[in-house]
């Protein structure tokens, strides 16, 4: 199989243990016009997994069919018996990463998948990410070639190859150098990435930093640059004025009471419906609830893991988050480990987060770190907000909520402070029970509001009489 080209024709097979999995990927295949050959098995009843197998590698390997994907229980089994047939470089994938990872680096040709290892929803993104990435460096294309050599019977042996250089085709490709500089360029706050034209348009100033009075005086200069730049969010920061009063593209609709009943669920999504709040925030267990009441509009399933204490290992974490994603949620609040931050193991706490932030990219969810701060001091504060941002979350949040404490403006001034010039946003949650208290939030640099008061605050905020 070429390293670039199109993918019409698919080998598809399964045993038992991945029947149901294969006919539904395959529902999903046959609605995106792929042709599709069906290796079988054809029910539940008990077969042999690379009986199964080896009939879709063999498709692959005589040119039948372009890619091939094939289904047991783990997938290990399948992967095995297809790599023993010449031409085949067979794949067990697991997330999205190792699917591109395949593709990139190894030109797999057959992705194995494990039926009790992953929901469908993450079987479909690791199918679309191996069907439409391409193996296309020359190095990689190389490499491929060698594990075929290999299956012939042939040394894998080529010359040492030499030391990187600038002309090296091994050294830092054009494309991964102008991938770089647009992600620099995207966490300056100087303008940087911003057409000229815009950013006169803005305010006239070259310079300009999306300053309030920018915001406040020109929102469709400042929408244009959002455009241009691929920025979702603005983050007022601390001494800003003019603070909009629809504040309802900043607010997490939460409840996550232990004692909330599915009733008190459903009238939580109803009214973030109607608010149009940017998301709800609820238990793990009330995931697929949510997602059911909310499907079709635009407000977010947000969910908590490691919550409240953050005491679990983080491969538990990583495992709560990857189901919570599976069943709806497009947003995980994580806590940290709270005790190891104070007892100095930052390298636990940034595997902690890390974790997290890998099944968030894999599932793609946007990630929020609950740092926990009423329980930190200002050096500690700083220092998760720094890991969380060295784990590449996408914001770091105050509270659980179920502490001592909640949101302060001091703790959001300082956690914007020491995300500035990212993309990274603070969310103020815990106590945040008025459109003043909102208000001083978003002053200080939240961009984010979680209340369980949602719905008060923009009545309020509307300028309409709110009952005790």
């Amino acid at each position: 199989m070429a390293g670039v080209g199109k993918v019409n024709r698919i080998a598809i097979g399964a045993d038992h243990a991945g029947f149901q999995l294969k006919e539904q990927i395959k529902a999903y295949l046959n609605a995106q016009g792929y042709g599709l050959e069906d290796c079988g098995t054809f029910s539940e009843e008990a077969v042999d997994y690379p009986t199964i197998a080896v009939s879709v590698a063999n498709l692959v390997s005589e040119g039948r069919c372009d890619r091939g994907i094939i289904i047991d229980g783990a997938g290990i089994g399948s992967a095995m018996a297809a790599n023993k047939v010449p031409g085949v470089r067979a794949a067990l994938c697991y997330d999205v990463t190792s699917a591109r990872n395949a593709r990139e680096h190894n030109n797999a040709n057959v992705l194995t998948l494990g039926a009790r290892l992953i929901g469908v929803g993450l079987a479909q993104q690791i199918v679309d990410v191996f069907l439409s990435t391409e193996c296309s460096e020359e190095r990689h294309l190389r490499r491929a070639a060698m594990i075929g050599e290999v299956q012939g019977g042939t040394p894998a042996v080529s010359a040492p190859a030499p030391a990187p250089g600038p002309s090296d085709p091994q050294s830092i490709s054009p494309e991964d150098l102008e991938r770089i500089a647009r992600q620099v360029a995207a966490t300056l706050s100087t303008g940087e990435g911003i057409s000229r034209e815009t950013r006169e348009t803005i305010c006239g100033e070259l310079i300009c930093g999306l300053c309030a009075d920018c915001i406040q005086r020109n929102p469709e200069g400042v929408r244009r640059m959002m455009e241009e730049t691929g920025v979702d969010r603005i983050s007022l920061g601390p001494g800003g004025s003019g603070v909009p009063q629809d504040l309802t593209q900043y607010i997490d609709h939460t409840l996550l009471k232990p004692e909330a009943t599915a009733d008190q669920i459903r009238h939580l999504c109803q009214e973030a419906r109607e608010y149009s709040f940017a998301a709800v925030c609820v238990n793990p267990n009330w995931v697929p609830l949510a997602r059911e009441v909310l499907a079709g509009s635009s407000v977010k399933v947000c969910t908590v893991v490691g919550f409240p204490l953050g005491a679990h290992q983080p491969e538990v974490k990583a495992l709560e988050a990857r189901r919570a994603i599976r069943e709806g949620a497009r947003e995980i609040d994580m806590v940290i480990n709270v005790g190891a931050l104070k007892g100095g193991d930052l390298a636990l706490v940034e595997r902690d987060i890390r974790a997290v932030a890998e099944a968030c990219r894999d599932g793609g969810a946007i990630l929020k770190v609950i740092i926990e701060a009423v329980l930190l001091t200002d050096e500690e504060k700083v220092q998760a907000c720094q890991l969380a941002k060295k784990a590449r979350a996408d914001y770091v949040k105050t509270s659980t909520g179920f502490s001592s404490g909640g949101a302060t403006v001091h703790d959001v001034a300082l956690m914007s402070d020491t995300v500035k010039g990212t993309r990274m946003g603070v969310k103020a949650a815990g106590g945040i029970r008025s459109f003043a208290d909102a208000e001083k939030m978003i002053q200080a640099g939240a961009t984010r509001i979680g209340a369980s008061a949602g719905v008060r605050i923009v009545k309020e905020a509307k300028g309409a009489t709110v009952s005790a």
